[in-house]
């Protein structure tokens, strides 16, 4: 059995295919843990999730910004688009939005010691604090009244962690850093206007990836996690990032997590997707 962790699909569900083929991934005996954002802007939205539901038992999915923004058009939310229409026009969208609410905000292996995400964990939570937070939002999401409670999430993001905050502010803190964190202050205030790479200059005016925030608190965990294409693929001690910008004409990247030495694979992104 092989287990392989994959980017940021947004469905780019040919891609997604020659990736699976070029890994020799069998569904009978592997797995797959996908890192968020599998749909949005790519042609393929609605075959990415009618393939991922299909082999729903082999795969752990993470919910990044834009598998929240399709729950969201799904409830009249948010505005739709003609990548998402398909999906949400299909005679199968009940059951595909369904499913993709039971999904995770966090997924925890202790025995192959990673933990994935789409974005980030907070500087300000160590994995107990994640795992229950984690969890906090993943049932007001699978519950009755989710579209109530989904509205509230894109009033605005909260930068900053603060116990004392209402109820609401604390799950939209949570929310706006698994699903859309990229740099943090010093004083660990998510920043949410900067997209692109780390520079010198952003660390001069105290701007730095959060896994780089000093005083973070520690996790014990190989972070995996998506969301940053302008970042890039990284490996390091601490994280895995393996969003490599497939839907902007880079590559869409796997990387195989139960073996001592991860394996990285990728495909270029395909013209039609």
């Amino acid at each position: 059995m092989a287990v392989w962790a994959i980017g940021d699909i947004q469905g780019c569900y040919t891609s997604l295919m020659a990736l699976l083929t070029k890994i020799e991934f069998d569904p009978s005996k592997d797995r797959l843990w996908i890192a968020g954002d599998l749909v949005n802007r790519g042609e393929g939205s609605l075959e990415t999730l009618e393939y991922l539901y299909k082999i729903r038992e082999r795969v752990e999915i993470i919910l990044g910004n834009h598998d929240i923004a399709l729950i969201a058009a799904y409830y009249g939310i948010k505005k739709s688009n003609p990548t998402i229409d398909p999906i949400l026009n299909s005679p199968e969208a009940k059951k595909l939005i369904d499913w993709l609410r039971g999904q995770k905000f966090l997924h925890v292996d202790h025995q192959l010691g990673y933990c994935m995400v789409h974005a980030g964990i907070s500087p300000e939570f160590d994995l107990g604090m994640a795992i229950r937070y984690a969890r906090r939002v993943e049932e007001k999401l699978q519950g009755d009244y989710a579209d109530i409670w989904l509205e509230k999430m894109f009033k605005s993001g909260i930068d900053r962690f603060n116990r004392d905050s209402s109820k609401i502010d604390i799950d939209r803190y949570i929310v706006s850093a698994f699903t859309r964190m990229r740099f943090c202050y010093k004083d660990h205030r998510l920043d949410f206007k900067q997209k692109g790479k780390p520079t010198d200059t952003l660390r001069g005016k105290g701007l730095k990836p959060w896994f780089e925030s000093e005083n973070r608190k520690e996790i014990h965990m190989k972070i995996i996690f998506g969301h940053w294409s302008t970042l890039g693929f990284l490996h390091n001690d601490d994280v895995l990032s393996l969003d490599t910008g497939c839907l902007w004409g880079g590559e869409l990247t796997a990387a195989r997590i139960d073996t001592d030495k991860v394996e990285i694979v990728s495909v270029a992104c395909e013209k039609r997707t």
